[in-house]
């Protein structure tokens, strides 16, 4: 291990000389500082990775000193010189950050014991901290969370395309996370400090649909006491979010594509053309160009809003990711309902991955969240999710040695009652490789 950058702030010249002696012959770099107020002037200039500092001096004291070092930088180690009669003082700092303390008059042995310990903590810490991180670039995006290669696919698509102005369309089941993909593609681009305003397409009926994204002047109609501005309007300088831009009616569909084109539009009731500044983010979980054969689509604005397009993946299609969702929503409804549920047991992480979620992440979300509130212990069981189980079907006389795999898995399944983690020992093989082919084969858990 590489030398330490160790500054040493005391107002006597003789622990400065000792201290700097002993350190600069053990390998280290060292600098000195006679008062507090000089301490800081070159803790400003210059990173240190430990200091010493005295805790009595005329002037600024040790523990000033120390708050305002661990306001400007929390992971720097202050070890406290102090003489016997300070101990309190010295105390009272360790609860303001300090590392450790040091007596007078000093041992050096001590004092090198010391500095490598801290040396080595702070080797620790650091790695911890860039294991951390490498954890989270591989595992979380913005708000998404996913390690799996359908998941790591998209984190990808969101980076190249967040920085361009291209209309974006996300495509995929309900639940899958296509709002989270479109504010991950909000936050990463330029328009980052301006609004994100989401537009539920769904949630409104035509014509308060037209209110909602257009805005209204006074008096348009009855209820119009106010003027008021529409979403397209509030979107100015940021992204608009269009949620189940399928269900938009084939009247609004025509006055949106207009917008989408030109970015110029009128109030409900108004005369004067207003220009709004705003990136275009559709989603929607149906087949779109289904609904265009069927003539419930257009086609000009599928077309419009279909520059660039991806799918968000169903979560049967990632279910190794169902691990570490489970996980982060324990963690979430823990914390939220102040509960001390720590753990998903091996059985109820069975059944999350045996189960298809139809209702994806957002079904996944709403189980650990009932779990969490209705379980007894600090462990979730299978029985508290409520994951629907279709009645078991027991097979035919097997024939084929497709027939004969899908009866055998059946028959160890049955027999462990759906233990995997003993199964796939029975059958010689690993989890992974079990799951696969409970997978491939549609076997079910009975209920």
């Amino acid at each position: 291990m590489s030398g330490a950058k160790i500054l040493i702030v005391d107002d006597e010249l003789i622990v400065r000389e000792s201290l700097g002696g002993w350190l600069e012959r053990d390998g280290h770099t060292v600098d000195k500082a006679a008062s507090g107020e000089e301490s800081l002037e070159k803790f400003e200039k210059t990173h240190y990775d430990i200091i010493l500092l005295d805790i009595k001096m005329e002037g600024m004291s040790g523990l000033d000193v120390l708050k305002r070092v661990k306001e400007t930088d929390p992971d720097v180690s202050v070890v406290m010189i102090t003489a016997y009669g300070s101990i309190p003082s010295a105390i009272e700092a360790m609860k303001s950050g300090a590392y450790e303390y040091l007596l007078k008059p000093f041992d050096p042995d001590e004092l090198m014991v010391l500095i490598e310990k801290i040396r080595k903590h702070q080797a620790e810490r650091r790695e911890t901290q860039f294991l951390r991180e490498q954890y989270k670039e591989r595992t979380r995006f913005e708000n998404m969370i996913g390690q799996s290669k359908a998941l790591q696919g998209v984190f990808d698509l969101v980076e190249s395309v967040a920085p361009t102005d291209s209309t974006v369309l996300i495509k995929g089941e309900t639940g899958t996370g296509k709002g989270l993909a479109a504010r991950a593609i909000h936050t990463k681009s330029r328009r980052c400090q301006g609004p994100f305003v989401v537009v539920n397409c769904g949630a409104f009926p035509e014509h308060l649909l037209e209110s909602e994204l257009f805005g209204y002047q006074k008096g348009a109609f009855t209820d119009a006491k106010i003027t008021k501005k529409g979403r397209l309007e509030l979107a100015h300088g940021g992204t608009l979010f269009l949620d189940e831009v399928g269900e938009v009616s084939t009247r609004m569909q025509i006055d949106l594509l207009r917008v989408l084109e030109d970015h110029v539009f009128y109030r409900v009731g108004g005369t004067q053309p207003i220009e709004a500044d705003f990136r275009v983010i559709a989603a929607t979980n149906k087949d779109l160009e289904k609904a265009i054969k069927e003539g419930t689509f257009r086609e000009d604005l599928y077309y419009r809003l279909n520059v660039i397009s991806f799918t968000m993946p169903p979560l049967r299609e990632h279910r190794d990711d169902i691990p570490l969702l489970a996980e982060y929503f324990l963690h979430r409804f823990a914390q939220e309902t102040n509960k001390p549920v720590d753990q998903v047991s091996r059985e109820a992480l069975d059944d999350m991955m045996l189960y298809d979620w139809p209702g994806n992440v957002r079904e996944l979300g709403n189980a650990v969240e009932r779990a969490v509130v209705v379980g007894k212990g600090r462990r979730i069981l299978p029985q508290d999710l409520p994951i629907f189980r279709p009645e078991y079907i027991s097979s035919p006389p097997a024939r084929t040695l497709r027939e004969v795999e899908i009866a055998h898995l059946e028959s160890v399944l049955k027999e462990t009652q759906w233990n995997v983690s003993r199964s796939a020992e029975i059958l010689g093989i690993d989890r992974s490789t079990l799951y696969d082919k409970i997978k491939r084969y549609a076997l079910r858990k009975p209920a």
